[in-house]
């Protein structure tokens, strides 16, 4: 009887022990949910807020600078004639990796929900090469209104060495992809540089490409570090073809030299803001003296008229204070293809700005929404410091959604690392990177995701 009393006591302890343990399990998760909703609405950035304030839209402002043209015909004279886009691509060396042949860390940077529906790698000795990043994307579809360029469907991939050699830290490069049969891109590299010494020389670019935009026949990219400007402008009918394989840039004895690649494209103008400076990684120096917004973000909406550029910039995350996206109109001037909108002065001026709440923005979209010229905004983040995905939300006046993914319905759906955002009118397709994939999906099955 003793035996058996004991043997109840214990089975009524593990009882209560197993109760207990099931009823922290549960406190646990629910505290787990708890904390990561309040993460997900604590991460919701809200309404755009518009910025009206005259001065606000006064930094925004940009002066033209271009290069002057005696010292573009001086380069060209010494280099022979310029390339277009066509003969860079004919001599394209390199062939992009589709899905199946992406490795599976390559394949773990593109987003889950909505789920990209093409996805390529770059060839594996460019993809070996960690010290150089892969950080923004346009394509035809934004340099002309059919999508094609002299007949090609193309992709522009900017990348930045990030490596510790101080001699190459810093500079920019292009990868022009041809994109005409979707089942094999092939591309081959161009080197991003500066005129310099009365056009008698250049210099390679030394700054994060971490925004580019193809519309017609210029190429603008974003600048940082070292370089003061905001944005440089590259003529996309001036390619000049390197005639000395080595790792120097510039003049060098025997012809010129692109870092060892085949082309490079000198600068033909730059944008600066006109009442400061963009220094630092992302501006910030210039920022904290005078307020100056430096774009890390760009992209073309065809949907505005005229046409525009719209730009966002990066404010870190847990700086206190707001992110600030703006655009830019394009000049329809013939005279100034591919140029902004500037007065007899050369100074640009913003058409419109917002403030969001969303921090680390490192791509940017907008499309008109209506006739009356509201717009939604895309707006992509990388993976922050506890988490192994990015974010991308749509913002107006109304408020923000982002796709949810998981049994937690986490807003943390988008790839680990993407970059900039580009949108090709003619195939509905958005183009990204991430981590060192290049990929596309509908943006339809975006804004399908967004109504779930």
């Amino acid at each position: 009887m003793k035996q058996r009393g004991r043997h109840r006591r214990r089975r009524r302890g593990r009882a209560v022990r197993a109760v207990l343990s099931g009823t922290a399990l549960a406190l646990t998760a629910a505290a787990t949910l708890i904390s990561t909703s309040q993460a997900t609405v604590a991460d919701n950035p809200g309404a755009l807020e518009r910025i009206a304030s005259p001065a606000e839209l006064g930094r925004l402002r940009l002066t033209e600078q271009p290069v002057p043209q005696l010292w573009l015909d001086r380069l060209q004279a010494a280099m022979g004639k310029p390339a277009g886009v066509g003969a860079v691509l004919d001599s394209a060396d390199r062939t992009l990796r589709d899905e199946r042949a992406c490795t599976g860390e390559e394949k773990d940077a593109l987003p889950v929900e909505p789920a990209a529906t093409r996805a390529y790698c770059w060839d594996t000795a460019d993809a070996a090469a960690r010290q150089w990043q892969p950080e923004s994307v346009t394509t035809s579809g934004d340099a002309s209104a059919d999508g094609r360029w002299g007949g090609h469907r193309v992709i522009l991939s900017g990348w930045t060495d990030s490596g510790d050699d101080a001699r190459d830290r810093g500079l920019a490069r292009v990868a022009f992809v041809d994109a005409d049969d979707p089942a094999r891109l092939t591309y081959t590299w161009a080197l991003l540089a500066v005129p310099v010494d009365g056009g008698r020389d250049y210099r390679g670019l030394v700054s994060h490409v971490s925004g580019m935009t193809w519309y017609r026949d210029k190429l603008l990219v974003t600048t940082s570090g070292g370089e003061r400007d905001a944005l440089y402008v590259y003529d996309l009918d001036r390619i000049q073809r390197a005639t000395v394989t080595s790792d120097a840039i510039g003049r060098v004895p025997g012809g010129w030299s692109a870092h060892g690649y085949r082309w490079v494209l000198p600068a033909v103008a730059s944008y600066r803001p006109t009442g400061g400076t963009c220094d630092g990684p992302d501006g910030a120096a210039g920022r904290a003296a005078a307020g100056m917004p430096c774009p890390t973000g760009l992209s073309l909406d065809r949907s505005s008229a005229p046409d525009s550029l719209v730009a966002s910039e990066a404010a870190p995350a847990g700086g206190g204070r707001h992110t600030r996206l703006w655009r830019y109109y394009f000049s329809p001037d013939p005279a100034r293809s591919g140029l902004l909108v500037a007065d007899s002065a050369g100074t640009v001026i913003a058409g419109e700005a917002y403030e969001t709440k969303a921090e680390d923005v490192r791509g940017v979209l907008s499309r008109l929404t209506d006739p009356a010229g509201h717009a939604a905004w895309y707006l992509s983040r990388p993976a922050g410091p506890h988490g192994t995905r990015g974010t991308l939300w749509r913002q107006d006046l109304g408020g923000a959604r982002a796709p949810e993914c998981g049994s937690e319905d986490t807003h943390r759906c988008w790839g680990e690392g993407t970059g900039s955002l580009s949108y090709w009118p003619q195939t509905g397709e958005l183009w990204s990177v991430s981590g060192r994939t290049l990929f596309a999906l509908p943006l339809s099955s975006v804004d399908r995701a967004l109504r779930r």
